[in-house]
Parts: C-alpha cells; sequence; structure tokens
C-alpha cells in the first residue's frame, strides 16, 4: 500500500464508526484504531464466517439505511442496571434488521425468551443478509439497536436476563 491509499483507508475508517480497523497481507500489516477504540476491551479472535454464511470482505463499510425512526424497545424497569445480564452482541460489522421483511413481525422483542441458536436479528454486510443467532438463553429485556441501524464489529445489540 502507498501513503494516499493508507490515507485514503484512515478517512473511511473514521467515516465508518468503527473503532477498530485491522489489516494484513503477508508482510504488511496496519491496524487503525479511532476515538471509539476502548482499551477495556480484550481482545478476541474471531472468526468473520459464520457456518453456511458467506463472510463480507475485509472493508465492509455500512450502507447508508433508512431509519425507522421507532426508538429502540425497552422494558419499563425501575432501575437501568445491566448488572447480571448477558449481551448478544453482533459478530459482523453491517446493517441491523430485527425482521426478515419489512412486512413481517420482528425475530425477538422484549419478553420473548430465546434459546441458545436462535435466530434473533440479520446483519445486512456487503449485500449478504447474516442471520444473528444468539449465543446466550434468557429472555429479552432490552433491544439497544433500532431497526435498520448501521452496527459495529462486537457491538452489544440486546440484553438477555439468563434468569427469565
Amino acid at each position: 500500500m502507498n501513503y494516499k491509499e493508507i490515507k485514503d483507508l484512515i478517512k473511511l475508517v473514521e467515516q465508518s464508526g468503527l473503532a477498530e480497523f485491522k489489516l494484513k497481507d503477508k508482510d504488511f500489516e496496519l491496524s487503525i484504531r479511532t476515538e471509539k477504540y476502548s482499551k477495556e476491551k480484550a481482545p478476541q479472535i474471531v472468526s468473520m464466517a459464520p457456518a453456511a454464511v458467506a463472510a463480507p470482505a475485509p472493508i465492509a463499510t455500512p450502507a447508508a439505511a433508512v431509519s425507522t425512526n421507532a426508538p429502540a424497545e425497552t422494558q419499563p424497569s425501575a432501575e437501568d442496571s445491566t448488572v447480571g445480564l448477558l449481551e448478544v452482541k453482533s459478530p459482523i460489522v453491517g446493517t441491523l434488521y430485527r425482521s426478515s421483511s419489512p412486512e413481517k413481525p420482528p425475530f425477538v422483542k422484549v419478553g420473548d425468551t430465546i434459546e441458545v441458536g436462535q435466530v434473533v436479528c440479520i446483519v445486512e454486510a456487503m449485500k449478504l443478509f447474516n442471520e444473528i443467532e444468539s449465543e446466550v438463553a434468557g429472555k429479552i429485556v432490552k433491544v439497544v439497536v433500532d431497526d435498520a441501524s448501521p452496527v459495529e464489529y462486537d457491538q452489544v445489540l440486546f440484553l438477555v436476563d439468563p434468569q427469565g
């Protein structure tokens, strides 16, 4: 990569809202971190190709999505504590959709009980629609991301009460 390509890539990463971007090609390695990057997170190794789903290219910028302007769904509670709640996170960068089509109901909503492996939403990345399966079981207590919103890798999508 030349200087101009690296400079353009930095601008693209900043505009996409990503917290961190890494590129490795043979002997060349590049790591870009934005102000959204938090050193509190432990580094994780993630496979970008879930079983039976095509993987997006290394650079995935969320396409502009039409927002329904509907607020994220929450269950009213006296306390907004997340202590003891499990998180369902996005394994990829893309645009989150809560249902398979605009006419269909969402895969899950607040109050639903989910199981491990159950599809909870879809994330579109590079024109591929990837079903996101829950890695936890319990009751959905909060939907953190609005429908048709861009999401980052490892961003929390749902909060789940394992006791539910």
